[in-house]
């Protein structure tokens, strides 16, 4: 098993390429940087991965090289039903550790038995500016949304990012309408991809591809 010990923050980088998909292997420890995490690798069936552990703070994944516009990113996801300690998703248009534009997934609320919870399941960020707390009191319901059908909580689940410009559309498992659509809040047009846990989450992820497109497709 390959062990990789992170600071806090880890982004995945890409060359742009009209419709290059790109595949890299997230087991490579010589290709990522990696902060405040502890990462494992795994096979687990058709998953080939990386699995990270607990600890608080944020976490994020970065390859060493390059630069992402426009285009998709998917990948598979598992969390966990931890009520307020499962927080998974991907960061993209990174210009550090501290900035960028992020997607992601709280599992613990997929199948909640409380309708507000569950509309909270899937969620924008624009770090450091507009974190979840801020889009929340200022923009109730606009940057957050339930996914349906909505994936087990402890299962695996595939999620594609899609992004045009500033507008970005979210799709879990596959389905033909987005679970989220916004528009980025932020002027930033490129930057690194990563992998991201939130405050005490754990997190698996796997087959990660990003599909470049030009700038203003």
């Amino acid at each position: 098993m390959i062990k990789i010990f992170l600071l806090a923050a880890v982004f995945f980088t890409c060359t742009n390429a009209y419709n290059q998909t790109i595949t890299p292997d997230l087991q490579d420890a010589s290709k990522w940087q990696v902060l405040n995490r502890t990462a494992e690798s795994f096979i687990e069936n058709d998953k080939k991965g990386i699995r990270f552990n607990e600890a608080p703070g944020a976490g994020l994944m970065i390859l060493r090289a390059g630069n992402f516009t426009n285009g998709i990113i998917e990948m598979d996801i598992k969390g966990s039903n931890k009520m307020q300690q499962s927080f998974v998703g991907i960061g993209f248009h990174g210009k550090d550790q501290k900035t960028y534009d992020g997607i992601y997934f709280r599992p613990f609320n997929f199948k909640s038995d409380d309708p507000v919870s569950r509309a909270h399941a899937v969620q924008y960020i624009s770090m450091p500016n507009y974190d979840w707390e801020k889009l929340r009191a200022e923009f109730p319901g606009k940057y957050e949304n339930k996914i349906d059908p909505a994936p087990g909580p402890d299962d695996w689940f595939h999620a594609k990012i899609v992004v045009n410009g500033k507008h970005i559309s979210v799709f879990v498992n596959n389905q033909q309408q987005p679970s989220l659509e916004v528009d980025k809040l932020t002027e930033n047009t490129g930057g690194g991809i990563g992998l991201w846990v939130g405050n005490n989450s754990a997190g698996s992820f796997a087959n990660l591809r990003v599909t470049l497109a030009p700038a203003n497709q």
